[in-house]
């Protein structure tokens, strides 16, 4: 039940199970999170036991934050894979969220050219220009879709504001396969009612929406850290596969397991 905040604006980097070796950047506060989900699962634990005192790091901290930490890395030897915006919350919240991408593609280019610029995103604000601006310069936008299921949205990602899943779908389709699908799959109870989406019930329709949104790519991934509550259980890799198994079916091939 121990879960964790990041530091803000700048940690790590950190051995990601997707991207490598990522240095992270949190654009929320970094005593407390600030999200449009309040998922069952977060490793930052629920909205309502996590508010922040402190305001979100604004552009020019990000910047500055930033570059010390790429100067000091190239200075010492050291390499990255990715600079990924992740940490407690939504991402793109962030009011000068494309101002920021902006910034960090153009010390990206400085310090380490190879890196990749990476998004964690629950795909909540892509009704916002801006942010669809701002995902066109990330070279590797990972948007969440757990399932294509109202009821099970509202039932374990539990949106705060509206959320309009054939909308949602529809901005991502808008992006031209030019993003990464990711999904987690749970299962066991939550307060009493099952988190369960790895049956045919949320699996299938789930492929026919990844299929009809044709990313480049779809990552699978399951619990690897500890969840707010007891009783989420972790996937094994076989029924992980078996799932990839199914999208694969439907001609999506760029399909990778994290157990």
């Amino acid at each position: 039940m121990s879960t964790i905040l990041f530091p803000s604006p700048v940690f790590g980097p950190v051995h990601s199970r997707r991207l490598g070796r990522s240095l992270g950047v949190n654009l929320l506060p970094g005593d407390g999170k600030i999200c449009s989900f309040d998922c069952v699962y977060c490793e930052c634990g629920l909205n309502d036991e996590r508010r922040p005192a402190s305001r979100m790091p604004s552009r020019s901290e990000v910047a500055d934050e930033l570059e010390r930490t790429l100067k000091r890395m190239r200075g010492e030897g050291r390499e990255i894979d990715a600079i990924t915006y992740a940490g407690n919350g939504e991402p793109t919240s962030h009011p000068e969220f494309l101002a920021v991408v902006r910034d960090t593609r153009a010390l990206r280019d400085k310090y380490f050219p190879q890196a990749k610029v990476c998004l964690l995103t629950n795909a909540t604000h892509l009704d916002r220009a801006e942010v669809r601006e701002a995902i066109e310069l990330i070279d590797r936008p990972c948007l969440k879709l757990d399932a294509a299921d109202r009821d099970y949205i509202e039932r374990v990602n539990r949106p705060n504001a509206r959320y309009d899943l054939d909308e949602v779908m529809g901005w991502m389709k808008s992006f031209h396969g030019r993003c990464i699908i990711q999904t987690m799959f749970i299962k066991g109870t939550f307060e009493g009612k099952s988190v369960d989406n790895t049956t045919d019930q949320y699996v299938l329709p789930w492929a026919d929406a990844v299929a009809s949104i044709a990313p480049e790519g779809v990552d699978i991934y399951t619990l690897a850290r500890d969840t707010p509550r007891d009783g989420m259980q972790h996937v094994p890799l076989e029924e992980l596969e078996r799932i990839a198994g199914v999208l694969r079916s439907r001609g999506v091939h760029d399909v990778h397991c994290y157990p």
